[in-house]
């Protein structure tokens, strides 16, 4: 899992944090870069996973300077502190990986729920404030639901950190995500990151890849079979 962060014109942002158990983890690595945590002033959050989420109450709980930027439909789920489970695994093989998954006794896919106490801490979305916060962020948010309902992406400058709207790591395939809740918002998605003419796209999962593998891979997506898990 991977946790970005990078200098906008309001702070530090981190893109994602990772998780239950990582958060010192990631502070020791930020420290490798000069940043600390307490240099952090916004969370970009993609969606609400928990390996996306997992130390974000921790997170708010410890530096009350944070702020989390979200989609208004992450809320809820991390309220409840748990992935929703609608759809299915994106093929086999990925089906298989999730199922070991669970005897490792992760399958519940839990996280530590956001404190509503820390919920004015959010800034949720909107057409209304969604000029204001790319401004905060120094980029363009980007709205590519499909592996969730919530996904968000965010480019900035000629690069876009994407979350899980596209993978680029076992046990994934062609870019295309272990987990789809709707295929063909997913393949739309796509269609919004390539819009964008980036030079490099940045997946939570994964080293960075080129657009292009999304254009060459694109037509796949509809035959691709969804195995719940549920």
């Amino acid at each position: 899992m991977n946790t970005y962060v990078y200098r906008a014109p309001a702070g530090w942002v981190m893109v994602d944090t990772g998780y239950e158990r990582s958060l010192a983890a990631v502070a020791r690595r930020l420290q490798k870069q000069g940043v600390a945590l307490s240099d952090v002033s916004y969370v970009f959050l993609t969606h609400a996973h928990d390996d996306h989420a997992g130390f974000l109450n921790e997170l708010l709980s410890k530096y009350p300077q944070i702020r989390v930027i979200a989609s208004d439909k992450a809320i809820p789920v991390l309220l409840r502190g748990q992935n929703s489970f609608s759809g299915g695994c994106g093929g086999f093989g990925a089906f298989a990986f999730c199922r070991f998954m669970g005897l490792l006794g992760r399958g519940k896919h839990l996280f530590p729920a956001i404190d509503r106490r820390h919920l004015d801490r959010f800034l949720e979305i909107s057409p209304q404030n969604q000029e204001d916060l790319e401004k905060l962020l120094g980029g363009k948010i980007l709205t590519t639901p499909g592996h969730t309902a919530d996904s968000i992406s965010l480019k900035v400058d000629d690069i876009i950190f994407c979350g899980d709207a596209a993978m680029n790591g076992v046990p994934s395939s062609k870019r295309v995500t272990i987990w789809i809740e709707d295929k063909a918002e997913f393949q739309r998605s796509w269609d919004v990151l390539l819009a964008e003419r980036a030079k490099l796209i940045y997946p939570a999962h994964g080293k960075p890849f080129d657009p292009r593998d999304l254009e060459k891979y694109r037509g796949r997506i509809p035959k691709i079979r969804l195995y719940p898990l549920k």
